[in-house]
């Protein structure tokens, strides 16, 4: 059975090392090495996931199986956003299933919770960026009702990357 509960400020190394993991396994085999390491030492070091965590417009939850973390959700709302695509609006910054769990539906169990944190929040719309190359993820949005809206840049490293913006109202 899996379980969703919010992530605690004394979870951090624990949110930083599935940060890290799930990352890597959905990234590395098309970034360099070089491009891989910068970004996780600068988007899932301590001080900026801790920064994240005391934000009072993100939210994180893991996903459990067996008491044992598989999976991790963020959400931003208002000023935690990272772009300011629609009015009204939350964010799905960040759904990231371990590799030996994917396609076991727990990605669609974070994202039912994401839609319950919006209507909990009151917000008209999700939104989310995905990088153009993850089809499986892009399938997986359009599956859900997702629709293309824009696109920006997404740096890692020293590669501007493409990320396609998809919206559910």
């Amino acid at each position: 059975m899996i379980t969703i509960k919010a992530v605690t400020l004394d979870q951090l190394s624990l949110l930083a090392e599935i940060s890290r993991q799930t990352f890597m396994d959905t990234f590395a085999a098309d970034n360099s090495a070089t491009n891989m390491h910068d970004y996780l030492k600068s988007a899932y070091g301590s001080d900026t996931l801790r920064r994240e965590l005391q934000n009072p417009n993100s939210f994180f939850y893991f996903a459990y199986e067996n008491k044992k973390i598989i999976a991790y959700l963020k959400l931003n709302i208002g000023t935690a956003q990272s772009e300011n695509i629609a009015q009204n609006a939350l964010e799905v910054e960040r759904i990231y299933v371990k590799k030996e769990h994917k396609h076991q539906g727990i990605g669609t169990l974070l994202f039912q919770k994401a839609l319950q944190v919006a209507k909990e929040q009151e917000k008209s719309s999700v939104w989310l960026g995905v990088w153009e190359k993850n089809d499986a993820a892009l399938n997986f949005y359009k599956k859900l009702g997702f629709e293309a809206v824009g696109e920006h840049i997404f740096q890692l490293g020293d590669d501007p990357q493409r990320d396609i913006i998809m919206q559910k109202k």
